[in-house]
């Protein structure tokens, strides 16, 4: 396992000492020779050694997380916020908390405030937007983890996420069995990963199944605002209405279910429902709607432990992406078409 230079390594290889390295990096804080600063530069290239890293070495930052998730209204991010907390000051690591609203320009001023706060790590649900900060932040030696999101543009990024094709796939496939050919999806944005594959998780399943996709069936719907609710009212109007339905954006099944209830349909008498959540209340409406329950624990265990490995200089080098499978729970709320 190859672990990340240290500025001592840097000091070592140019035969120098760490004050001499600290004084290459901030320029003006002493004077440093011609020939030194040479060969302090030399071995930082010869290293792959990263600034910013040393900095936090210096002064003490080296420990500290930034979190940056989309939306604290979302029930599934405010408990993930709350367990990478719990997680990382279980390590005695403190952790500098920011939201974006899923505004890529407060995204933006996020990642600012984060560097000038010299945070050692991130752990984040980026909006897909501001690449080119992105790598600006890595290119400073911090640490960054995609937790539920990822962003494909930037393939040397960690990640941690649900198998979310896969859970799709499993949600589809259930309704398949019980005899469901006309199922809708309502999932996040079509620009967003996990948009993305949980869309193709469902196509597959239905492929696999001999069953045509029909893409009036698909909302990708954004996550704020009422938009599950639209989502649903546009499907409920379709001359040949679903007989299911898929809510795989975690932040829109309040919304979807809200207005399913609203419009008086039977469940799963006329519609039979599956949603992507991981709330108890889920289990205590009628009827009790089956879920695809998504392991938050472990998202926020996984995501604190690898920036920390990565901070700590315990990781190999290269990405690494960490799919936890999330558990399919059926409930009253899925039944044969028609019950």
């Amino acid at each position: 396992m190859k672990k990340a230079p240290t500025i001592r390594d840097v000091a070592a290889t140019a035969g120098v000492s760490v004050s001499v390295v600290s004084r290459v990096l901030n320029d003006g804080s002493g004077p440093v020779a011609v020939a030194t600063r040479e060969k302090v530069v030399a071995a930082i290239a010869e290293l792959g050694f990263r600034p910013r890293a040393a900095a936090r070495e210096l002064n003490g930052n080296a420990l500290t997380i930034g979190l940056v998730l989309a939306d604290l209204t979302n029930p599934f991010f405010a408990r993930l916020a709350d367990r990478i907390v719990w997680e990382a000051r279980a390590r005695g690591v403190p952790v500098v908390l920011m939201t974006t609203q899923e505004d890529s320009h407060v995204e933006a001023e996020s990642l600012v405030t984060l560097l000038d706060r010299s945070v050692g790590g991130v752990i984040a649900t980026p909006t897909g937007a501001n690449i080119e900060q992105w790598v600006r932040l890595q290119e400073l030696g911090v640490d960054l983890v995609f937790v539920d999101r990822s962003i494909a543009a930037l393939e040397n990024t960690d990640v941690v996420s649900i198998q979310n094709d896969e859970s799709a796939a499993t949600a589809t496939e259930h309704l398949l069995a019980l005899g469901h050919t006309r199922i809708a999806l309502i999932s996040g944005p079509v620009t967003t990963s996990t948009g993305q594959a949980r869309i193709a998780g469902y196509q597959a399943a239905l492929a696999a199944a001999g069953v045509p996709s029909d893409p009036e069936l698909i909302r990708g719907v954004p996550f704020r605002g009422d938009a599950g609710a639209d989502a649903v009212a546009a499907l409920l109007a379709l001359p040949e209405r679903p007989t299911a339905l898929i809510v795989a954006n975690t932040a829109q099944v309040q919304s979807s279910m809200r207005r399913l209830y609203q419009t008086g349909i039977d469940i799963p008498g006329e519609l039979s429902v599956v949603v992507f959540d991981d709330n108890p209340w889920t289990e205590l409406v009628t009827p009790p709607l089956s879920v695809v329950r998504q392991p938050i624990d472990m998202l926020a265990r996984h995501s604190v432990d690898l920036v920390l490995g990565r901070m700590q200089g315990r990781m190999p080098v290269g990405p690494r992406t960490v799919a936890v499978q999330a558990e399919f729970v059926p409930r009253s709320s899925s039944a044969p078409p028609g019950r």
